[in-house]
C-alpha cells in the first residue's frame, strides 16, 4: 500500500539511505529548534472556512514571475540528489514537467544544469545559485542557465557560512564515490578540486564561496549580469525583504534553510505574514520549509505567499520510487490542496485570503 500522505514517506526512505545520508538530507543546525518549529508552525493556524460556495469547480493554477504554473507549488533546491536516488535531479525534473510543476535546481546538483534541461525540455525551470568569490564562475553558471532555458535565477542568501549540523559532521557526511558537483566541473581546479577530499563541513564555505562579503552589491551585480527574473531566498526579516523589494528584486523566498543554517531563528511560516505586511505588493512573496500537507500550503498563500516550495519529501518520494515516487508525492500534496481549498470555500487562489487564517 502506497503511503496516504507525506510525512509516510520519510520512514520509507530512511529504510532505503545509508544512515550518513539520512542525516544529511533530514538533520537541521545545531539542536533543531528551527527544524522542528517549521513544522510546529503551521499547528498554530487555524482556518476559518466559508460554506455554502459552490465550488464544484475550482482553478489552482498560479501566475508567478509571469509564468503560468498548474498550481502555487514548486520543488524547493536541494543538493546531491543521486545520494537518493541513481536518476537524482533527472528523475525531479520529468516528474516536475508531467505535473506543470517548477523545479528549482541546486548549484549542488549531481547533474549538470544543460542535462537537467534536456532531460525534460518541456519544464519549467529556475536555478540555485550559491555566490562564489570569483564572479567570473557566476557569470558562466548564469549564462549556461539562460541558454539551457532557465526562467529565473534564485540567489540564497542566507549561507555567508555552513551552518552547524551536527548530525552530517557525527555521522562524517562525505560525498560518495563516483557522484560529485556536476554543476562545477569546467572549474576545477586548485582548491576546487581538493573540496571533496575535506567533505563538505567548511571547507567549501571558507574557501571558494564569498564568506560574510556577500552583500546588497552583490545583488546589484547580479541583477546587471543576467535577464532572468532575480529571487533571494533565505530572507526573514521585513526590513531586508523591503530592501529587496526597493531593489527591484522580482521576488523574495521566505526561508530558514530548512532550519539548517541558523538555529533558533523563526519558523518560515511566522516570518511571512510580518514580512507581506511590510513588503505589501511591491515584490512577489514565495515561502519554503515545512510544507507536507494540502493545508499548509492554503495556510502560506493567506498568510501572503504567492507560492510554495517543497523540499524533503521530495527527496523521500525520490528515495522510495524514483520519479513515480516524486509525482506520488505531488500529487498527493495537490490533491490535498484541492480538497483544502473546496472545504474553505474557495474557487480560485485569489479568494485564499488573509481571513481564512487566524493565530492561536
Amino acid at each position: 500500500m502506497k503511503p496516504l500522505n507525506l510525512l509516510e514517506y520519510e520512514p520509507l526512505a530512511r529504510a532505503k539511505l545509508s544512515a550518513m545520508v539520512y542525516e544529511y538530507y533530514a538533520g537541521g543546525a545545531n539542536d533543531e529548534v528551527s527544524l522542528r518549529d517549521n513544522r510546529a508552525s503551521f499547528e498554530r493556524w487555524r482556518l476559518w472556512p466559508r460554506v455554502l460556495r459552490a465550488v464544484a469547480e475550482r482553478d489552482l493554477r498560479a501566475d508567478v514571475l509571469g509564468e503560468r504554473w498548474a498550481a502555487p507549488i514548486a520543488v524547493a533546491p536541494m543538493a546531491l540528489q543521486r545520494m537518493a536516488h541513481p536518476e537524482g535531479e533527472l528523475a525531479v525534473a520529468r516528474a516536475c514537467a508531467a505535473l506543470g510543476l517548477p523545479y528549482v535546481v541546486s548549484t549542488m546538483a549531481t547533474c549538470t544544469i544543460e542535462e537537467i534541461a534536456e532531460a525534460a525540455p518541456e519544464g519549467l525551470r529556475w536555478f540555485q545559485l550559491y555566490a562564489f568569490k570569483d564572479r567570473a564562475i557566476n557569470r558562466d553558471l548564469v549564462r549556461r542557465a539562460e541558454e539551457a532555458g532557465y526562467r529565473a535565477l534564485v540567489l540564497t542568501v542566507d549561507t555567508p557560512l555552513l551552518g552547524r549540523r551536527e548530525g552530517a559532521l557525527r555521522t562524517d557526511f562525505h560525498i560518495p564515490d563516483g557522484l560529485r558537483e556536476a554543476n562545477l566541473r569546467p572549474y576545477e581546479q586548485g582548491q576546487l578540486a581538493d573540496m571533496r577530499e575535506q567533505g563538505m563541513a567548511g571547507q567549501f564555505w571558507r574557501t571558494f564561496l564569498r564568506e560574510d562579503n556577500l552583500s546588497w552589491d552583490d545583488v546589484e551585480w547580479l541583477q546587471a549580469n543576467t535577464r532572468l527574473p532575480l529571487v533571494l531566498k533565505g530572507i526573514l526579516r521585513p526590513d531586508d525583504a523591503v530592501r529587496a523589494a526597493e531593489q527591484g528584486v522580482a521576488a523574495v523566498m521566505v526561508s530558514n534553510h530548512g532550519g539548517r543554517q541558523l538555529d533558533s531563528v523563526p519558523s518560515s511560516l511566522d516570518a511571512l505574514p510580518r514580512i507581506a505586511e511590510a513588503v505589501r505588493g511591491r515584490t512577489t512573496l514565495l515561502m519554503d520549509g515545512g510544507i507536507r500537507r494540502g493545508t499548509d500550503v492554503l495556510k502560506a498563500l493567506a498568510l501572503g505567499a504567492r507560492a510554495v516550495a517543497v523540499g524533503r519529501p521530495v527527496l523521500w518520494g525520490l528515495a522510495v520510487d524514483g520519479q513515480q515516487g516524486v509525482e506520488d508525492v505531488l500529487r498527493l500534496l495537490l490533491d490535498e490542496f484541492d480538497l483544502a481549498m473546496a472545504l474553505s470555500g474557495c474557487h480560485n487562489l485569489a479568494e485564499i485570503t488573509r481571513d481564512l487564517v487566524e493565530r492561536v
